[in-house]
């Protein structure tokens, strides 16, 4: 069976004692003042001088700062993290120049994920323990699985979440044996009260993670509201509001994880729609609902697990026609309102609105792998 050698990330929750807690909590904000600093810089140059500076200019800038005796502090924590915050405005303005991305924004202390990245001699790892550089004591790290066998990492990244909660997650290279190959395929519909339609005809139900801890979030928003800013009992409270949302997120995560496994190991060919989810979050009715589909998230899932795994993930034009499309023989409705759940066509099939959208995405899925984009039904 074939095997392929991918980077692969392992994250786990570590413990850190309170030395290294403040140690990281140094890191975090260097790392958070150089990437804002080189940030401004970047805009003010661009704005006053027409010029762009790139990250060979920002790392120069930051050699200054550490010079300076009014930021000197700046030597304190490894130099990795700082090189890597200033990487990683170097992307983000790669993605702007592409379109992909909005303008870079500045990170705010409380509002955005703490996290530092360490490359491989700015941190050790001897018999199954990690120290980072400039701390005395390994991190108590909870190996929930173990790394792969003989795998050397490459760069460890911490982080800290709004919860309180510490992950460290730990690059490896690691030999992945692809599935043996299968004649069968799938189509996928996704959806709000069905998360997902099969081809198949199985429906997957929408455990509606946000909507079942809704009450217990906006009540705990009501109390955070009540709070003085700047108190003690804000912050504890803020951080229940925290763990709320993080207990979403996970339960999420876990089942978008199991669901995309099983589907990558079972089918060779896997279509979905190429939705366009940031424009459809602008309905207000629906917004909340389409967030908690995760629908982007899936779908990266699905093609990274497909790419190491020897599967296939085609998306098809966003606008197809496939739920207005009969699946029997091809004609296609003029108009069909999202409450119509079940229709039937001249040719006399009655269709269930997702299943019959979700054969429809399949036939293009493989449509689009033989022919090449582009493919839409005639109207003939």
């Amino acid at each position: 069976m074939a095997s392929k050698v991918v980077k692969r990330a392992f994250k786990y929750r570590f413990y850190p004692t309170d030395e290294q807690a403040q140690q990281l909590a140094r890191t975090f904000g260097c790392v958070r003042y150089v990437y804002n600093r080189a940030l401004a810089e970047r805009s003010r140059a661009w704005i006053q001088e027409q010029r762009r500076v790139n990250y060979v200019d920002t790392s120069k800038m930051l050699t200054a700062w550490k010079r300076d005796p009014e930021t000197d502090w700046l030597t304190d924590p490894s130099k990795g993290p700082l090189q890597v915050a200033l990487q990683n405005l170097q992307g983000a303005f790669d993605k702007f120049w592409r379109k992909q991305t909005a303008y870079p924004k500045f990170k705010k202390r409380g509002k955005s994920k703490d996290s530092a990245t360490y490359f491989s001699n700015c941190f050790t790892y001897r018999d199954g323990r990690i120290k980072l550089a400039k701390q005395t004591e390994p991190l108590d790290v909870r190996w929930s699985r173990p790394l792969p066998e003989g795998a050397v990492p490459s760069q460890v990244t911490v982080s800290k979440d709004a919860a309180g909660r510490y992950h460290i997650s730990i690059l490896v290279e690691d030999a992945i044996a692809e599935h043996p190959p299968t004649d069968t395929t799938v189509g996928l519909d996704a959806g709000i009260t069905t998360l997902y339609a099969l081809s198949t005809g199985e429906k997957i139900s929408n455990p509606r993670h946000e909507k079942a801890d809704r009450a217990r979030l906006a009540k705990a928003q009501r109390v955070l509201a009540k709070k003085l800013k700047g108190s003690a009992n804000r912050a504890k409270t803020r951080l229940k509001v925290a763990r709320i949302h993080a207990r979403i997120a996970d339960r999420r995560r876990d089942h978008l994880h199991k669901l995309s496994t099983r589907l990558v190991r079972e089918n060779q060919v896997i279509a979905i729609e190429d939705l366009s989810v940031r424009n459809m979050v602008r309905n207000r009715k629906l917004a909340r609902a389409i967030s908690d589909a995760s629908w982007s998230e899936f779908r990266s899932m699905l093609e990274y697990k497909a790419d190491w795994y020897g599967r296939t993930v085609v998306a098809i034009d966003r606008f197809y026609p496939s739920s207005k499309s009969c699946s029997t023989c091809g004609r296609i409705v003029d108009k069909m309102a999202l409450v119509i759940r079940e229709w039937t066509c001249l040719c006399g099939t009655v269709h269930d609105r997702d299943i019959n959208a979700a054969k429809n995405i399949r036939a293009a899925g493989l449509a689009v792998l033989a022919c090449g984009d582009g493919v839409r039904p005639s109207r003939g």
